[in-house]
Order: structure tokens, then sequence, then C-alpha cells
């Protein structure tokens, strides 16, 4: 990342949602050692629309229901794309604020 970089905690999640780019979620994917698909892309923009219509990251049961409606992947598909969690990469590359309490569901 670079010093025009948005902020970002300690983490690495970004601390303002609305600073999000799809060249932000590539830098932020190539960090987390991923190149991002279709899949990916599925994902981040469900995901990005949920947080538009609610102002909080969708339960991983949202994601895994849209994610197999439009590829008809299995529930464990999510952890393929995102094998360190949903959490710790799907929420931060989607450009999701750290999730104070979360339920994988």
């Amino acid at each position: 990342m670079t010093e025009n970089s948005p902020a970002r905690d300690t983490d690495g999640y970004l601390v303002e949602p609305q600073d999000w780019t799809e060249t932000l979620a590539e830098a932020l994917a190539a960090e987390e050692g991923l190149t991002l698909s279709d899949e990916h892309w599925t994902v981040i923009e469900f995901m990005r629309q949920s947080y538009i219509e609610k102002q909080i990251a969708p339960d991983v049961r949202h994601v895994i229901k849209h994610l197999s409606k439009v590829h008809s992947v299995g529930r464990n598909r999510i952890f393929e794309l995102f094998p360190y969690g949903y959490v710790q990469q799907a929420c931060k590359i989607s450009g999701m604020k750290k999730p104070r309490a979360w339920s994988t569901g």
C-alpha cells in the first residue's frame, strides 16, 4: 500500500468502508496471497451491496446462500475462496470494518 492509501486499523481493516475501491480490493487480496476470481467478486459485490443497504457486514450464512445461488457451489466454497476465514479475509478485502463479535453460522 502507498501513503495515499485509505486509513486502516492495526489489523488492516478499513477505518471507513466508504473508502473502498475495486483497486484497493485487489491490493488487499494480494496482501492475503489471493488473486480474485469471479467467485470472489460475487462475494465482494454482495457484501458491499449489503453494507450499503444495512450499514453492517452480512452474516456469512447470507453470503454462502448468495454464492451458492449464483455459482451453484457448496457451502464450503466460501472457505476455499477465503482460506483464512470469512472475517479475516472476505470482510477485510470487501472493505468492512473489523467486526467486534461475529457468528460465522
